[in-house]
């Protein structure tokens, strides 16, 4: 239930409680759930007892992308990077059984902070601000590629080898199970995509949908991320591949998707893309010569989980507003990696 009394979508709360009841000794009384707004993919809810706070998190309704909804995943990664100096909320729960809500789901504690996903509220805040939260972002996924992965029990959990041209295969698969339509571009972006792949350098745990508000930013520190969150697409593989997700994040193209005014053009303080990346290049010691290639490939993997949104959009099968927007998004994506891959 809600605190308004009513029942949240996508989750039975009766059969929660019970779960929570047979797996969660903390556990202190019954249970209220609330769907969080601002998702476009999976589903987010605040859990309480009345004690304490959780979030937990299910693969939307509907049509899905195979293995870009994965909870196990998530909590694994979550659990493997807590005591490193990544932030991450301590993981608590992963269950693995659809039968119990209706799709397997994983549970971690809340973490507050300030999450900046509508520039109409960034406009507002002192450039300084803004700024530090971009420093902090880029460092944090600095700190993330340095983690010794076979170190924190992460040493099977994906194979580099192979990785960026499995991820244009696999994407441009992917397209054809939640296709609405034929868009020409894609084709073209794929091939282009294909014939330009990169020599990876060292591999690394990567996010794979690295961005601004997938952080909370610690309370009253701007400067400072508590927690980086939506884990379920997390692997090892080029580190590149979250940058040039994060550059592509950068560019107004990206605003349909995230369903609010794009923030980093609607603060002064913030960097430009180019800024970040030599941040990130500087800090890490990585070569981003080929970040075009990256970029490119993050419009690609955007345009295919867009298009997916869109499919449940259509299908009625969706959660929340700003939904009819996101389907605009897809074609004005793919020719903005074509812009980059001449």
């Amino acid at each position: 239930m809600t605190a308004s009394g009513t029942t949240p979508i996508g989750v039975d709360v009766p059969v929660l409680q019970r779960y929570f009841e047979r797996h969660l000794p903390e556990l202190a009384g019954p249970l209220r759930v609330e769907l969080l707004p601002g998702g476009r993919s999976n589903l987010t809810y605040v859990v309480t007892d009345g004690t304490h706070r959780w979030v937990l998190r299910r693969p939307p309704l509907g049509v899905l992308t195979p293995t870009a909804h994965d909870m196990d995943r998530e909590y694994r990664v979550v659990a493997a990077l807590g005591g490193t100096g990544v932030p991450v909320a301590r993981a608590v729960l992963s269950c693995t059984d659809p039968e119990v809500i209706g799709a397997p789901f994983c549970v971690v504690d809340f973490v507050a902070g300030a999450v900046l996903r509508d520039g109409d509220e960034v406009a507002a805040l002192p450039p300084a601000d803004a700024r530090r939260a971009a420093d902090a972002l880029v460092d944090a996924l600095v700190a993330l590629h340095s983690v010794d992965a076979t170190a924190v029990g992460l040493g099977g959990f994906g194979r580099p080898d192979g990785y960026l041209e499995r991820q244009v295969r696999r994407w441009r698969g992917q397209w054809d199970r939640v296709a609405t339509r034929a868009l020409p571009d894609l084709d073209a972006l794929h091939g282009r995509l294909a014939r330009a792949l990169p020599t990876s350098g060292a591999p690394a745990i990567v996010h794979g949908d690295y961005r601004l508000d997938n952080t909370i930013l610690a309370p009253g520190d701007f400067g400072r991320i508590a927690a980086i969150v939506d884990w379920e697409m997390a692997t090892l593989g080029d580190p590149l591949a979250d940058v040039g997700m994060l550059l592509m994040y950068w560019a107004p193209a990206c605003e349909p998707v995230l369903g609010a005014r794009h923030v980093p053009t609607a603060n002064p303080g913030f960097p430009s893309g180019h800024e970040l990346a030599e941040r990130y290049a500087e800090r890490s010691g990585r070569n981003i010569d080929a970040l075009g290639f990256y970029q490119a490939l993050g419009c690609f993997k955007l345009a295919v989980i867009a298009e997916g949104i869109h499919a449940r959009y259509l299908a009625g099968q969706t959660v929340g507003s700003g939904f009819d927007r996101v389907g605009s998004a897809v074609p004005a994506l793919l020719r903005s990696g074509l812009e980059l891959l001449p």
